[in-house]
C-alpha cells in the first residue's frame, strides 16, 4: 500500500497547482477570429487586389459581379478587380465568370483590427449586479466579438464567462458581471476582457475590484431650486434619491454644487462634518469651508451666498454614506433665482439710458442703476443711483438752500441771545432786593417834635366815623 503524501508535500504541492491555474487563466487566448475558407480580409481604408485565376484564359472575357447587402452589380472586366478606400459597404461576395462559367467565388470582409479595452466597473447600490463597460473611438468592425471572465482572486476556480453587448448610441461595450456566490465587499476579484474580429484580437489589462471599490450610485433625481421669502442671497435645494437605491437599508450622502448663469464654473458647497448631532445637521445643513469632508445626510441644502437677482444652476451628486465606492455623475441642472425686493423691482421698471454719447458722436453702453446697490448694515436693504436721464439740480436750488439755513442759524441765535439777556435781568433784580430787605434799619419808637416846630393850634383833620380821634393836646400831654 503506497503511502499517502505528507503534510509538507502538499504544502509544496498547493502554490504549485494554484500557480499553474492562474497562469492558464492569464493567457486566456485572445486571438483574431478564424475565417472561413474563400474569406479574404480586408483592412479598412486600404486598397486590395483580387485574382479570379492564376493566368488568364485567352482569348476570353472575365467579368466581375459582386453580391452585398441583398444586391447584385456589375463591376469592371479583367483578371483581377482594384478596390480603393475600402469601406465596411464593401464587404460582400465578389465572383468572376467568363460568360455563364462561373471561375471563382469568394467573400471580401472589411474590418480594423479592435481597440484594447480600458474597462471600468460600477454598482449602483449594493443589492445590484456590478457592470463593466468600455469606451469605443470608433464604431467597430461587424463580427466583432467582446468577452468577460470573472473569478476570485487567489482562489483555484474557473473563471465565469459573460458575453459583452456594444451601444451604437453610447459607443460603448457593456456586460453584466455575475458576482460568484458567497463574495464578501472586500474580496478582491479579477475581471478579463476581450475583443476580437476577423482582423484580430485584443486583450484589456486584467483589473482588481471588490463588491465595495466599484459602489457608484445613480445620480440623485427630482431636483429643485427654490427662492427664501425676504432672502434676497438664499436658496433652497430639494432633491429626491435615485429609484436604484434603498435609502431603508443605506443611506447617501450628497453634494452640490452651483453658479449663476453668467460664471462658466461651478462653485462647491460643503456642508459641515457628520460629527455635529444628525438632528442639528438636518435642521440648519449650513456650508463649511472647502476643507471640510462632505457629510450632508439630508435631501436639502440651504445656499447662503447666492448673487442677488441672478439665476443660478444648481447640481448635485451622491456617494455611499460609509464612503464606499465614488461619486456619481452630477444631476440634470435645475434653476432659480432668489427672492427679490418687489421695491427693487419697481426701480429697475423706471426708464434709464442705456446709452450715452461721446466726444465723437458715438454712444456706449451704461450700466443699469440696479448695478449700484449696496447693502446696508443689515445687508437687508440699499440705495439705488439715479440713473443719468434725471436732471441735475440747479445752483438756483443750493443757494435757496444755504439761505435758509443761514436764515435759521441767525434766528436761532438771535433767541438765545435775547433769553439770556432776560436771564441776566431777572437774576439782578432778584440780587438787589433780597441785598436791601438784610440791610433795612428800623427805629424803635418816633423822635418827639420840638415845640418851636409845632404849632399851639392846629385845625383838627378830618377822621373817619367810628375812628380814634386825637388832637394836638393829647399828642403834647402823654408826651410830656
Amino acid at each position: 500500500m503506497a503511502r499517502p503524501p505528507g503534510p509538507l508535500l502538499l504544502l509544496l504541492l498547493l502554490p504549485l497547482r494554484l500557480l499553474l491555474q492562474l497562469s492558464a487563466a492569464a493567457g486566456r487566448p485572445c486571438g483574431p477570429a478564424g475565417l472561413p475558407r474563400d474569406t479574404v480580409l480586408g483592412l479598412l481604408g486600404a486598397n486590395i487586389t483580387l485574382t479570379c485565376q492564376d493566368e488568364q484564359p485567352a482569348n476570353t472575357t472575365v467579368l466581375w459581379q459582386v453580391e452585398k447587402q441583398g444586391a447584385a452589380g456589375q463591376l469592371a472586366e479583367g483578371n483581377t478587380l482594384l478596390l480603393t478606400q475600402l469601406r465596411y459597404e464593401d464587404s460582400g461576395h465578389y465572383s468572376c465568370s467568363v460568360g455563364s462559367h462561373l471561375l471563382r467565388s469568394l467573400r471580401l470582409l472589411v474590418a480594423e483590427p479592435p481597440e484594447t479595452p480600458q474597462v471600468s466597473c460600477y454598482r449602483r447600490s449594493h443589492d445590484k449586479d456590478v457592470l463593466c463597460e468600455w469606451p469605443q473611438q470608433k464604431k467597430p468592425s461587424p463580427g466583432t466579438r467582446a468577452m468577460l471572465w470573472v473569478r476570485r482572486r487567489f482562489v483555484a476556480e474557473n473563471a465565469t464567462e459573460q458575453r459583452c453587448r456594444y451601444f451604437s448610441k453610447a459607443r460603448k461595450f457593456l456586460c453584466r458581471l455575475k458576482v460568484p456566490p458567497g463574495t464578501e465587499d472586500t474580496k478582491s476579484l479579477v475581471v478579463s476582457t476581450c475583443v476580437s474580429n476577423g482582423a484580430g484580437g485584443s486583450a484589456g489589462k486584467d483589473k482588481i475590484i471588490t463588491l465595495s471599490s466599484v459602489l457608484r450610485p445613480d445620480p440623485p433625481v427630482n431636483v429643485t431650486v427654490q427662492a427664501l421669502e425676504g432672502a434676497p442671497q438664499r436658496l433652497q435645494v430639494n432633491w429626491s434619491y435615485p429609484p436604484s437605491w434603498d435609502p431603508r437599508f443605506y443611506w447617501l450622502r450628497f453634494q452640490v454644487r452651483y453658479r449663476p448663469e453668467p460664471a462658466p464654473t461651478f462653485m462647491e458647497v460643503r456642508p459641515c462634518p457628520l460629527a455635529q448631532p444628525l438632528a442639528l445637521a438636518r435642521l440648519s445643513p449650513a456650508p463649511c469651508p472647502l476643507l471640510q469632508v462632505d457629510q450632508v445626510m439630508t435631501t436639502w441644502l440651504d445656499i447662503r451666498d447666492a448673487w442677488r437677482g441672478m439665476r443660478h444652476v444648481v447640481q448635485v451628486r451622491a456617494k455611499d454614506e460609509f464612503g464606499h465606492g465614488t461619486w456619481s455623475e452630477w444631476s440634470q441642472e435645475a434653476v432659480g433665482t432668489p427672492w427679490t425686493d418687489p421695491w427693487e423691482l419697481t426701480s429697475e421698471m423706471e426708464p434709464y439710458s442705456s446709452q450715452v454719447p461721446t466726444e465723437d458722436d458715438t454712444y456706449g453702453v451704461t450700466l443699469s442703476p440696479r448695478l449700484f446697490e449696496e447693502d446696508d448694515a443689515n445687508g437687508a436693504g440699499g440705495s439705488v443711483m439715479e440713473s443719468s436721464t434725471h436732471p441735475v439740480a440747479s445752483p438756483y436750488a443750493f443757494l435757496v438752500t444755504g439761505g435758509s439755513l443761514l436764515l435759521g442759524i441767525a434766528l436761532f441765535v438771535g433767541i438765545v441771545v435775547r433769553y439770556r439777556q432776560m436771564w441776566w435781568t431777572s437774576g439782578q433784580e432778584t440780587s438787589k432786593a433780597e441785598g436791601e430787605g438784610q440791610h433795612m434799619l428800623v427805629p424803635l419808637s418816633l423822635p418827639p417834635p420840638t415845640l418851636s416846630d409845632t404849632p399851639l393850634l392846629s385845625h383838627p383833620a378830618p377822621s373817619a366815623p367810628g375812628g380814634l380821634h386825637t388832637t394836638q393836646a393829647d399828642h403834647s400831654s402823654s408826651g410830656q
